[in-house]
């Protein structure tokens, strides 16, 4: 399947469902053979729209923004969902393509601007999304003092900020690992082999290190645009990114976000991992 057809087979499947996704913890590392040398990112695409943050913590945008009125549902079309799509890639989320179609990358976004908001992530957008579009708040600092360009992870709200030059460049909504013990067999270097682990995403500081493009093949199933940043453990796309965590321990995200990533995160940034998920 192309990578055409995996994305739009991600807009459904980032609604809910859960797949393997491959990545593993502690010493089930991918093998020295994986390690060997590191692609070039994946393909460049137009990063989102800076954030300038206030002293009190909201997001100053170029223009102000007035809601329009009503509710609108995944699925729905017109100028409101045209409207919405706008707001979310100004504030620095990845609807997608700016088409007003309601579809799975604009519910991605909505999810992770919902999430920072302190809002119950849902597909439907109502008067408290509006409201909270017109006087957004910024994703809360994990590491006040981090370097320039860095990575935050929050596995509690379940969202990733990318900084660069100590603005907010992206903010995505992601699926960490479910923390659910595991154990799998899988063919792996020509051997058949038993792997288990926790399904966790470790907490602390990290940095981005080796990666692939496209569609790379773990013992635990496929990552799209790996970044690892601790050992077995990558930023990668999935084409099933849920509200709980699911994962084997990555940090999963939307493809259309996987797709542009390697583009705005070099090799050694910081990675800093905090919180835990309350089910």
């Amino acid at each position: 399947m192309g990578v055409g057809r995996r994305l739009a087979a991600a807009v459904v499947l980032t609604a809910g469902a859960v797949l393997v996704s491959g990545c593993g913890l502690g010493a089930q590392q991918a093998g020295p053979a994986a390690l060997a040398g590191a692609p070039a990112p994946g393909r460049a695409a137009t990063p989102a729209v800076t954030i300038h943050v206030t002293p009190v913590g909201l997001v100053r945008a170029a223009e102000p923004f007035v809601a329009p009125h009503g509710t609108l549902k995944f699925g729905a079309k017109g100028v409101a969902v045209k409207e919405l799509q706008g707001r979310l890639r100004e504030l620095g989320y990845m609807p997608g393509k700016i088409d007003s179609k309601y579809g799975g990358t604009t519910q991605s976004a909505v999810w992770a601007f919902q999430k920072v908001q302190g809002l119950t992530p849902t597909s439907t957008i109502n008067s408290r999304t509006w409201r909270a579009l017109e006087a957004p708040r910024a994703p809360q600092v994990l590491v006040p003092s981090g370097k320039p360009d860095r990575v935050e992870v929050n596995l509690t709200k379940q969202v990733a900020v990318l900084y660069r030059a100590g603005q907010v460049k992206l903010i995505t909504h992601i699926s960490s690992g479910s923390g659910i013990p595991y154990c799998e067999t899988a063919t792996w270097q020509g051997k058949t082999q038993r792997f288990c682990g926790d399904a966790r995403t470790p907490t602390g500081d990290f940095k981005t290190t080796w990666r692939r493009s496209g569609w790379h093949k773990s013992y635990l199933g496929q990552l799209y645009n790996p970044i690892f940043f601790n050992g077995g453990i990558a930023l990668h796309g999935a084409l099933s990114v849920p509200l709980a965590p699911a994962s084997h321990g990555c940090v999963r995200l939307p493809m259309h976000v996987a797709q542009v990533l390697p583009s705005l995160l070099g090799t050694g940034v910081p990675v800093h991992v905090r919180g835990k998920f309350q089910r």
